[in-house]
């Protein structure tokens, strides 16, 4: 009896638990889902509107390219209740697979506050030369690229940004923002605007 009666103890508080564990699941998800109603928080939007390349020169004797690149950025935070901390962004440039550059467009020097439905400008600029190791297909495609005078580049964006909903402050979040682009070359250094040009971003 008394084996019987503690089982049946045990059973109960067992059950009792569970109901307070779905409850509190329950009760989670309720507050979750009230906060994305009222909220309504949304990824910022990215897009490349402008380009200037004025040298991208691949020299085989050496395996060295030479290049001079600079793209004009914008991000949209299309949110109505949250601002956005940009404290980091850096940015990537590749040919073919090919890592050629690296740029921080956003360190703590220049982080900034980026207040409800506002869009803030960014840049980068790609300027040296690196040492790559590109195969006779590479080489062939970089050559027509250049008859052509357009390059196919792809841009990686690194951040690491905050969300910010009244005094409230986010934990860090690193986003990273994909861009494959067709660059035109530029012999007299003007900007070629990208009226549709579009990225992807990906938490």
């Amino acid at each position: 009896m008394a084996d019987k009666h503690g089982r049946s103890c045990c059973c109960c508080l067992f059950g009792i638990l569970w109901k307070i564990l779905v409850a509190l699941i329950v009760l989670v998800g309720l507050v979750f889902l009230i906060f994305w109603l009222v909220v309504q928080p949304r990824s910022f939007k990215f897009q490349v509107t402008e380009a200037d390349l004025t040298q991208f020169d691949y020299y085989t004797n050496n395996l060295t390219l030479h290049y001079n690149m600079v793209l004009n950025f914008t991000a949209r935070n299309p949110n109505k209740k949250l601002s956005i901390y940009y404290d980091k962004v850096e940015a990537l440039a590749f040919y073919e697979d090919a890592r050629f550059a690296n740029y921080d467009v956003i360190t703590h020097m220049n982080s900034f506050r980026q207040y409800k439905k506002s869009t803030s400008p960014m840049s980068a600029v790609f300027s040296g030369k690196k040492v790559l190791m590109l195969n006779s297909e590479q080489v062939s495609k970089l050559n027509q690229d250049k008859s052509d005078g357009v390059y196919d580049i792809y841009v990686k964006l690194n951040f690491r940004i905050r969300f910010r909903l009244g005094d409230s402050i986010s934990g860090n979040l690193k986003p990273k923002v994909k861009c494959h682009l067709k660059v035109p070359f530029s012999k007299s250094g003007t900007f070629t605007l990208f009226e549709t040009t579009k990225c992807s971003v990906h938490f």
